[in-house]
This record gives structure tokens, sequence and C-alpha cells, in this order.
């Protein structure tokens, strides 16, 4: 049964696949609500998408999941709803150009206008600000980000954010919705070991608030549970490859959704060509992902 903030995600024999191939496939899942799972696996095993999928951004081909209750991939809609994404990579980028305080200001008025109820947009222009304000606030503490070290404050670009300072500005603005799923991708690229270190205790944090939190990983902590994409070894008649395409009807921060249907000749749960070369060309994931940048 759920917390009143974490979802329970659980999946069977999950996977994707486009034209060209399996993505990811045969994954099992079994988090708690409150519970922290990491995502492992080599480049182009499809981590990202796999996230993706688990947060109704993406749609699976084969098995099936369920988050918060919701089955995949019926109830995408509703899973979206409660999950929100943390920083990926060609989907969810923060924004260059502004500053921490603005990209603060535009992930609440997105928040407001996709997420909060209509009743929200009704309220009086400085009660919403108010709003606003506390609910950066209150992100911005559980994030650890505190702006008054930034360089210059809140008006410091997001260019010149250190790796992990960006990290905290992407959860900040993802818990904006208090979403009961949090997903993250890459959390410890280009981080020292003790900026990782830092990195798993915050998401210890959002996990003991009651959220449950996926993050895509190069290698996680004992004490973290794992779910593993697949290798090639595992997948031999598979390219990661896949031509999902976007759902142009999902929200800002809820960008792919895959309409990637199983080949005629291939069921999802067939059997592997064990005669198949093995291919670790990864123009799949990243089509899926560009597709995102459109959307």
């Amino acid at each position: 049964m759920d917390s009143p903030h974490g979802a329970a995600v659980k999946a069977e024999d999950f996977g994707l696949k486009g034209p060209r191939g399996w993505v990811f496939r045969n994954i099992a899942i079994d988090a708690a609500p409150g519970s922290i799972t990491a995502v492992e696996g080599p480049s182009g095993s499809g981590r990202t998408c796999l996230l993706l999928a688990l947060t109704g951004r993406m749609k699976p081909t084969a098995g099936h999941a369920e988050v918060g209750g919701h089955r995949l991939p019926k109830k995408m809609a509703a899973v979206r709803r409660i999950a929100a994404l943390g920083p990926v990579s060609g989907v969810n980028d923060l924004d260059q150009a502004l500053t921490v305080a603005e990209q603060l200001r535009e992930g609440a008025l997105l928040q407001r206008r996709y997420e909060g109820p209509v009743r929200a947009l009704l309220r009086p222009r400085g009660e919403r600000r108010a709003s606003a304000a506390a609910r950066i606030e209150e992100a911005l503490a559980v994030a650890g980000l505190d702006l008054a070290t930034l360089p210059k404050g809140p008006r410091t670009s997001v260019r010149d954010l250190e790796r992990l300072e960006s990290v905290r500005l992407s959860v900040a603005i993802a818990l904006l919705g208090d979403p009961r799923l949090l997903a993250l991708d890459d959390l410890d690229l280009k981080l020292s070991d003790a900026e990782r270190a830092e990195a798993w205790s915050l998401l210890r944090a959002i996990a003991a608030r009651g959220t449950t939190v996926f993050a895509v990983c190069s290698e996680a902590p004992q004490d973290i549970s794992v779910v593993r994409t697949g290798t090639p070894a595992k997948m031999p008649d598979a390219k990661p490859e896949t031509d999902a395409k976007p759902d142009t009807n999902t929200k800002t921060d809820a960008k792919p959704e895959s309409d990637a249907k199983p080949e005629s000749d291939a069921e999802p749960d067939a059997e592997p060509d064990t005669n198949a070369k093995t291919d670790t060309n990864t123009k799949g994931t990243d089509d899926a992902l560009a597709e995102a940048r459109r959307a």
C-alpha cells in the first residue's frame, strides 16, 4: 500500500522495443514507497528510457508496471501527475541563459499552470506569488541549495553553477509539485567522490520524507537497491534502438511518450535470436531523446 507521499513501483517483464530492436527488456522492479532504487547498466542500455517509461513519459511495449496503483501503459497520464523528473539530459535541461531565481520562478509557474488545481489560477496575484515563494523556499531547503552561498546569490547564472549545484537546482524544481515519485538521470556524472556522497545523502533525505526515488548512476552505494538494464550479452538480438515518438499533448516537464509498437514478426516476449551478432549501437536511445527535445 502506498504511503501518503511515496508511490510503490512494481514492474514485471517490462520492456520497450522499436522497429530496430529493444531499448530495454525483462525489467523486474518491486520498490516500496519512500525507497531509493538505483538504475545501473552500460551506456546505451536504456537506463534513461526506463526512467521515462516509469514516469509515464514513454510508452512501454512489453510487460507491465504499476506506479502508485496506476498501471502502465494504460494509465500514463495518471502516472505523469504523480511523478517528476529531476535532471534528465536532453529532456528537461536547465536554461543556461537564466539566473537561478528566474529558473525557479519559471518552474513554479509551469507547475502551477500544468499541475495545480484550476482554482489556484483564480486567486489574487499577491496570494499566488506568496504561495510560489513559500513552495520555492521549501523545495530549496529539501534540495539543500542555499542561494546565499552562490557567487551572486539568486542572480547567479545557471551556467555558472557547479555540477552538484545544478543537480540540487533541478531537484528543487522537480519537488515544487510535491511528487510521489522522483526520477533522476546520471546522478553521479562528473562528481567527485565527496560530491557523490553528498548527492546520495540528498536522495536519502528526500526518500526519508516519503518520496520514492529512482536514479541512474554508474555505481550505487552498497545500501541502495539496484535495477540493471540489459547488456548485449543478455540481449543478443536487440539493438538498443527505438523510433519512439513523444506525446505532444503532455505538459512541459512530461516529455516523450513512445508510440513504439513491436514488429509484426517479433512479439515483445519473443525469444532472442542467439545467432545474431552483438550490436552496441545507441542510436535508438539518442533518437528517442531527440524527439523529447522537439516535443
